[in-house]
């Protein structure tokens, strides 16, 4: 796979469940492992953890500045966004590898979650909902459906019944709390019937959004044993 290879954290040998967590616009993988011993896996089957870099690319509503993206924005707008689409699904294919990668490994898709933050976020519910194979989960935070008219279109029936987790914060103004909602709706419009939460914060991530993260975590495993 081109690119930096993904960082990874196990929580014990032989993992039976493996996390894709990709980043926000900007970050790196490096951004979300701090968060794996806040979310308290110690009694659930071992979990690999792969946080993976988004590639370098230039950001238009950034004024062009090159930094790490899964895809291009070209405009910011409190109740939409105007994004590249072809970065979208190149993104996609990169998360397809890693889904790849991971059964390559001894973990099949339906015991992999993928779970995003912001843009990360994004990309995860499109691949996540557009897999021709059942994943185990998504877990998306501070995100929304750039491309509602792709994932409808696009929709894996293998996915009907994914588990999903879906939080934002209510004073979150980079990605409104407007734009968490339509994603919602798209998937309840699709008979999907996601965990929906919201927290006092911006956009960022708080203890007690991990704490749910990690009980929604514990039931998925739990499922593994």
């Amino acid at each position: 796979m081109p690119g930096t290879p993904p960082l990874e954290v196990q929580t014990g040998p032989n993992p039976r469940v493996s996390v894709i967590w990709l980043h926000g616009l900007g970050a790196d993988g490096s951004d979300f492992e701090p968060v794996v011993p806040e979310l308290r896996l110690h009694d659930t089957p071992a979990v690999r953890f792969v946080f993976p870099h988004a590639p370098y690319r230039p950001v238009t509503c950034n004024g062009g500045y090159v930094m790490r993206a899964w895809y291009d924005i070209v405009s910011l707008a409190p109740g939409n966004r105007e994004i590249d689409e072809a970065g979208l699904l190149e993104s996609r294919e990169i998360v397809r590898q890693l889904i790849q990668r991971e059964a390559d490994r001894g973990v099949p898709s339906e015991r992999i979650v993928l779970a995003g933050f912001s843009q990360g976020g994004a990309v995860a519910y499109l691949t996540a909902l557009t897999h021709a194979s059942p994943l185990a989960g998504i877990i998306a935070l501070s995100t929304y459906i750039p491309s509602p008219e792709l994932l409808i279109s696009d929709f894996a029936p293998a996915n009907r019944q994914i588990p999903i987790f879906a939080a934002h914060g209510t004073d979150d103004d980079v990605v409104s709390l407007d734009l968490g909602e339509q994603a919602v709706a798209v998937l309840r419009q699709l008979g999907l019937d996601p965990e929906w939460r919201t927290y006092d914060m911006p956009h960022s991530v708080s203890m007690d959004e991990l704490a749910d993260i990690g009980a929604w975590l514990r039931r998925v495993c739990a499922e593994e044993r």
